[in-house]
């Protein structure tokens, strides 16, 4: 599949994003005033800047609005539907703590349910796509929201779920690419299958299908060689898991290491997201050569 900068950076900082809702609404960290405020605009920043950035993929952004219609058959508008409530229950909630000092108990709880609920429909969006065998599984639900959690602890200061999230998504992702790596094979998917012809014998193409690029090549068909997968994999890794993980374990907590580590994590995340895209092999490449 086409690694979209605009699909990347929403995944990953509408996650952050959204982790952090997840958490204040859980009322982690127990802060009010102008320090609420902060937390706040750090995490609507995000998880608004990354939902703003997917319209950029859509052919006609003017018409993002017709997704919300189709909440009854779609994941896509089932996570936009849950954004918005989660983004308005929020809302009302950071009214309560940032000028009131008052935390309406009830009113979090639901905001961090829909939180977590709305990366989960991101998620989904992914792994309901039969078409694409290496997203087709219950890791990817996992690996979404792992790292969702996982940034939304860090930023909300809860090092010592930070840390141990850091090693989970490390070894979730190691999960997710050994049994996502000959999924494509698994799933029995051929030309034969594909072109419906399989009961005549062995299909191949008389002549490509195509005389120029289309859509579907650029959208659904994208090759990376495994050498350069294999490097950008362990860069990943390391940068998005065993770098922040060892910075908090072993060098203490302070600001500046947060940081470092939060730089670090992030760019290890778009590396990985950058992966997860371009690694994805689509059953239509099959018509086109390639996978």
């Amino acid at each position: 599949m086409h690694p979209a900068p605009s699909i990347i950076f929403f995944t990953v900082f509408s996650g952050l994003g959204f982790g952090m809702l997840a958490f204040l609404g859980l009322g982690k960290p127990d802060v009010s005033g102008f320090t609420a405020f902060v937390f706040f605009a750090i995490a609507y920043l995000l998880a608004v800047g990354g939902l703003i950035s997917s319209t950029f993929h859509l052919g006609n952004p003017q018409r993002a609005i017709k997704a919300f219609s189709q909440w009854r058959s779609s994941w896509l508008s089932r996570e936009g539907c849950l954004a918005v409530a989660t983004l308005v229950v929020m809302g009302l909630y950071a009214i309560g703590v940032v000028f009131f000092n008052t935390r309406i108990v009830p009113l979090g709880l639901l905001g961090a349910i829909l939180s977590v609920a709305t990366v989960f429909a991101t998620s989904m969006i992914y792994t309901q796509m039969k078409t694409v065998p290496r997203w087709h599984h219950w890791t990817v639900p996992l690996l979404f929201m792992g790292y969702a959690l996982t940034g939304g602890a860090f930023l909300t200061g809860q090092i010592q779920l930070a840390t141990a999230g850091f090693a989970t998504i490390g070894l979730m992702q190691v999960i997710y690419w050994v049994l996502g790596d000959n999924r494509f094979q698994q799933s029995g998917s051929t030309l034969e299958t594909a072109t419906g012809l399989g009961h005549i014998g062995k299909a191949r193409m008389f002549e490509a299908p195509h005389s120029s690029k289309n859509y579907l090549m650029k959208e659904m068909v994208h090759v990376i060689g495994r050498k350069h997968a294999r490097t950008l994999r362990i860069g990943g890794l390391v940068l998005a898991s065993i770098l922040p993980w060892a910075i908090l374990m072993f060098l203490g907590f302070s600001h500046i290491m947060a940081l470092l580590a939060l730089i670090i994590h992030v760019t290890g995340a778009l590396m990985t997201r950058w992966l997860f895209f371009a690694e994805a092999e689509h059953t239509v490449g099959l018509y086109y050569g390639q996978r």
